[in-house]
């Protein structure tokens, strides 16, 4: 697990430090906004990622969007970071095989997956 990702703080101190009472930060786990980790007795733990999440709340909350509106939101922002991770390998793989196809001798014809000539 990522030190970011690693619940450390208590919901008191992420209330101070997001200016989030600690009755919103029960409202926004029930409506699956985040789910900080828990420890064996069942308190509570945010971590440094569960905090900017929090942050980018809070400012759809001042942009005056509502929280069905936010877990729409944070959705489609986390669908779309996916996507640009595929489309990103995608584009790494679409370079590697060109190059490969530029590397090939032209006179030469391709070879199947055992590197046998197909021509």
């Amino acid at each position: 697990m990522s030190r970011s990702a690693r619940g450390v703080y208590g919901i008191s101190v992420t209330s101070e430090l997001t200016g989030i009472d600690p009755q919103t930060l029960r409202l926004y786990e029930r409506r699956g906004l985040l789910t900080p980790a828990r420890t064996a007795g069942g308190t509570r733990r945010y971590s440094d990622d569960d905090v900017d999440r929090l942050q980018r709340i809070a400012n759809l909350v001042d942009e005056g969007v509502n929280v069905a509106g936010i877990v729409q939101i944070l959705q489609l922002e986390h669908r779309n970071a996916e996507l640009a991770q595929d489309n990103s390998h995608l584009e790494s793989e679409n370079a590697r095989l060109r190059m490969s196809m530029t590397t090939r001798p032209h006179d030469e014809p391709p070879a199947d997956d055992r590197g046998v000539k197909t021509d």
